[in-house]
């Protein structure tokens, strides 16, 4: 068996690792990159693998840097079987349609107003494109043993990150590799905390807080006092969320802080027909949240879930106080972009940032005190209050990723340590060294390794 780093090496974004065991050819994870232009230019750069040899795609989740390349991989010839969890499938059939669809609304803008170097621009993939991709997905259970053929065979673990997220484990004969995908946090608001896995030859291992620790105070509580202090100015606090996971956080944390008085009944909007669409998602997934049907009723309540794009342009023409959220969660694309230009200019407003923002976004540039972001050609200028908050994140910290590896009975022959920036893979590689005396590698792009 081996494995080859097709993404997520020496970056937070592209997952893809490829496994070749017994003349298979299996894909784990089908991400886009995001951030920096040199990272998103290999999107349109031809796959470093042809994709019709592989026999089948395993995704850990929905989230796009993990399954966004998935209608690019089918267009390129892949014919087999994604398999994912039930989940992942249900997110999956919202978020690839929309990046589809928000791909050719930025090409269209960008034709229309001249901005692009491209003539004309064009979608990495349109929403069609992205809906063909869908008819290959196959959902399994949790911990359902599936064969692959040649001896090898993988399940699929709870990894506690977003609703679906999945650990993946390949066996050949007695040997398992493990994939953590996104390991999510212990004590999450929303979501159970990740399976305990007592045994792994081998493991990749996410590092996107490799170098940090959450905060250690109450979100719901720092959530408040911003609404609050930003409410009495009469601003707006336009929050960039990711429309899977966080976007259901935080509403969740703005019903029970109106609930219990602790803020004002401000008027809350939710922006992202695919937010309102996976908060329904998650209404209906019970069993693997820590959420009550009363609870997930009290959160569809919470906000104004917003659907036209009149509606949306309204909302630009409107003043504080009010709350904002709108995707994506590093302000990439879509709807959260046109908000920026409003309400940015304004110091009576607040941008908070609720999530990991990697390297060479808008949201790392305003969490990193830019005057200015770049928006459709434009320098819009940023004089709102920017609040970065990390204990909202759905990523296990430095912390709680070494308190999880605890659970292993016998160290793996190797950990890999990818889905970070360098600097935070370097860090986590270090402590696991110096407190478990285990061999860690920090892969690079396109390195293969032996197993």
């Amino acid at each position: 068996m081996e494995i080859k780093f097709l993404g997520a090496a020496g970056t937070v974004t592209g997952s893809k690792y490829l496994v070749t065991a017994e003349g298979k050819n299996i894909l784990v994870d089908c991400g886009l990159f995001q951030g920096l232009k040199n990272l998103r230019l290999k999107n349109w750069e031809a796959p470093p693998l042809d994709p019709a040899v592989l026999d089948a795609v395993l995704l850990t989740h929905a989230h796009i840097d993990h399954s966004g390349y998935l209608p690019l991989l089918v267009r390129r010839g892949f014919k087999g079987r994604i398999y994912c969890t039930f989940g992942t499938r249900a997110l999956c059939a919202i978020l690839l349609p929309d990046s589809g669809h928000l791909q050719e609304e930025e090409a269209r803008y960008a034709n229309k107003r001249g901005f692009s170097k491209h003539s004309p621009a064009l979608p990495l993939y349109t929403q069609a494109q992205a809906e063909t991709a869908l008819r290959q997905l196959s959902p399994l259970n949790f911990g359902e043993e599936f064969p692959l053929g040649k001896g090898l065979s993988f399940q699929f673990l709870p990894a506690g990150h977003i609703l679906g997220s999945a650990m993946v484990r390949l066996r050949q004969g007695s040997n398992s590799l493990l994939f953590s995908g996104d390991l999510g946090r212990p004590n999450d608001l929303i979501m159970r905390p990740p399976a305990t896995v007592r045994r792994a030859d081998y493991l990749v291992l996410e590092s996107t807080y490799g170098d940090r620790r959450h905060a250690s105070g109450d979100p719901e509580e720092e959530l408040g006092k911003v609404l609050l202090r930003v409410a009495e100015r009469g601003g707006v606090v336009l929050v960039p969320a990711f429309a899977v996971g966080r976007a259901q956080t935080l509403l969740y944390c703005i019903q029970r802080l109106k609930a219990s008085g602790k803020i004002p009944d401000i008027p809350v909007f939710l922006n992202s027909p695919m937010a309102v669409n996976a908060t329904n998602i998650y209404c209906k997934h019970f069993e693997e949240h820590r959420l009550t049907a009363e609870q997930c009723e009290a959160i569809c309540g919470t906000a104004k879930f917003v659907n036209s794009v009149e509606e949306s342009k309204a909302l630009n023409r409107k003043r504080g106080p009010m709350i904002l959220i709108s995707a994506s969660g590093m302000a990439t694309g879509g709807r959260i972009l046109h908000h920026l230009k409003a309400f940015a200019p304004d110091p009576n407003n607040a941008i908070l940032l609720a999530g990991y923002q990697a390297a060479g976004t808008r949201g790392a540039a305003m969490a990193a005190g830019a005057e200015s972001i770049k928006i459709h050609g434009e320098y819009v200028p940023v004089r709102a209050e920017v609040v970065k908050m990390d204990s909202l994140s759905a990523h296990a910290d430095y912390v709680e990723i070494l308190q999880w590896l605890r659970g292993l009975e016998s160290p793996p022959r190797t950990v890999f340590i990818t889905h970070g920036e360098p600097a935070a893979a370097d860090a986590l590689r270090r402590r696991i060294e110096e407190q478990f005396h285990w061999k860690c590698r920090v892969p690079e792009y396109l390195e293969t390794a032996d197993l």
